[in-house]
């Protein structure tokens, strides 16, 4: 609390200043008339503390982007199948596991905690079955009016980030980022997440490599009764 307290103070001192150096006449241009409260920005360029505030007070209410994020809260069970082998005749890795789903920060975000299992190479180089755990945290920033998204798991220590749109006439999110899992080893993702309907979700991810894009990994959602 008592750091918030001063980060506060900060901020209001800082609007004060502002207003007190755009209002100063040594720094105002030659023949520039005073600007009134309603002005945007200052006769120096600065943007106006009151006009600041308002804008920053309509950026942090929420909309239906933000409901739509909160209507998939609960508690699902998933089967994951994903194309590791290059072989394209090898059939796909399969496995289960569950996500719960919970919107945070006053309706702002919604957090995802996913739990499963998931077949990686021992030290002998055989395949053996791995707990795993991931953290996503999902939202729809106002001032870039995308949806975002960050995801971290326990196979890995970088944080991803990836931005997307809604399309209401196919119930789908679509996500772009880019992932680099080893060093140099690039590659362009898109992710499309349907929901069919309010039980039943579906994410397909695709991977680019060298200008061709292949389906590596879906994921079948369904909500608990």
């Amino acid at each position: 609390m008592k750091t918030f307290s001063s980060l506060i103070t900060i901020l209001f001192a800082t609007l004060i200043a502002t207003s007190s150096f755009a209002q100063s006449p040594a720094t105002s241009p030659a023949g520039a008339s005073a600007p009134s409260a309603a002005q945007p920005v200052t006769a120096t360029g600065q943007p106006n503390p009151q006009e600041m505030m308002k804008q920053m007070s309509e950026m942090s209410k929420l909309n239906e982007n933000h409901k739509l994020l909160s209507s998939l809260d609960g508690n699902w069970t998933f089967t994951i199948k994903m194309w590791m082998n290059p072989d394209p005749n090898a059939p796909a890795q399969e496995s289960k596991g569950t996500a719960t789903r919970k919107t945070v920060m006053g309706g702002r975000y919604v957090m995802m905690d996913v739990t499963g299992k998931m077949q990686m190479p021992g030290p002998d180089g055989k395949p053996k079955d791995m707990q795993f755990k991931g953290m996503g945290l999902e939202g729809y920033d106002n001032v870039k009016k995308k949806f975002v998204a960050s995801w971290v798991d326990n196979m890995g220590t970088g944080i991803e980030f990836s931005e997307g749109a809604y399309d209401p006439a196919t119930k789908s999110f679509t996500y772009t980022m880019e992932m680099e899992p080893l060093p140099g080893m690039k590659s362009q993702v898109r992710e499309v997440i349907k929901i069919a309907d309010n039980n039943h979700m579906m994410l397909d991810w695709y991977e680019n490599h060298g200008g061709q894009e292949k389906k590596t990994m879906e994921i079948a959602y369904t909500r608990k009764k």
